[in-house]
């Protein structure tokens, strides 16, 4: 399906979201790049092939997301496959954490997401045909212990996705749920040493995951192959959250 070649993915500049973009644009797909600046995106997307193109946006505004969307429509056309990846963290223990810090995280991993959701899914109905992956965290299937903001965000990215795949099923559109565990990127690699060894103790796999590995999940999720799966949440996490 032509349209199904054009591919929106959030914070695809760096970390997962940039090995995701890779891997659509290594299909055959034309990625709408979007990042919080637009060089950045631009950057990025001058190097994936097929005519990828950069996109400025600000996830956790509702409006800047319309128009973002506007714009992709106008460049390349209508995108058929969605992946929110874009995400943010604000760490601190329960009775410490600032109402900011808890907004700050559901504004952009939750509501973002769902901003993202509500725009592509006209076009998606009208094509009787879409492919949205939103990429959670093993956090919101488990829980991590000074993380309430983010675990809630993505426990909430699950129970969205879950409605949005029995919503658009009957239009041809899956929605479904990836939940990476302990991905090397640069923010993991910043962590103390031991904060990093209690991960691994937690991985029977007994290895971090690298950010192809999710963006491998990611493909076939976006694929033809999975035309019948939806609703569901896949964890590329080494067993973490066995």
């Amino acid at each position: 399906m032509n349209e199904a070649r054009i591919a929106v993915v959030t914070g695809a500049n760096r970390g997962i979201g940039s090995a995701i973009a890779r891997e659509l644009a290594r299909t055959g797909m034309r990625v709408a790049c979007i990042a919080l600046h637009l060089d950045l995106a631009q950057e990025f997307a001058a190097e994936l092939d097929g005519g990828s193109v950069g996109f400025e946006c600000d996830v956790s505004d509702p409006a800047a997301v319309k128009e973002c969307y506007a714009a992709v429509v106008e460049s390349m056309g209508v995108p058929l496959v969605l992946v929110n990846n874009a995400g943010v963290t604000r760490d601190g223990l329960l009775i410490r954490m600032s109402d900011e810090d808890w907004e700050a995280v559901l504004n952009v991993n939750l509501k973002g997401a769902f901003h993202w959701c509500r725009a592509c899914a006209s076009g998606m109905m009208k094509a009787r045909y879409g492919r949205i992956v939103n990429i959670g965290s093993v956090v919101g299937l488990s829980g991590s212990a000074g993380q309430a903001n983010y675990a809630a965000s993505k426990a909430g990215l699950i129970g969205m996705s879950k409605a949005i795949a029995k919503e658009l099923g009957g239009r041809g559109v899956t929605c479904n749920v990836v939940a990476p565990g302990f991905i090397e990127t640069l923010m993991t690699q910043e962590l103390p040493e031991q904060a990093r060894a209690a991960a691994l103790a937690q991985t029977p796999l007994g290895r971090f995951g690298s950010p192809e590995d999710v963006a491998a999940t990611v493909g076939f999720l976006v694929g033809e192959a999975s035309g019948y799966v939806t609703g569901q949440v896949v964890a590329v996490d080494g067993g973490m959250a066995l």
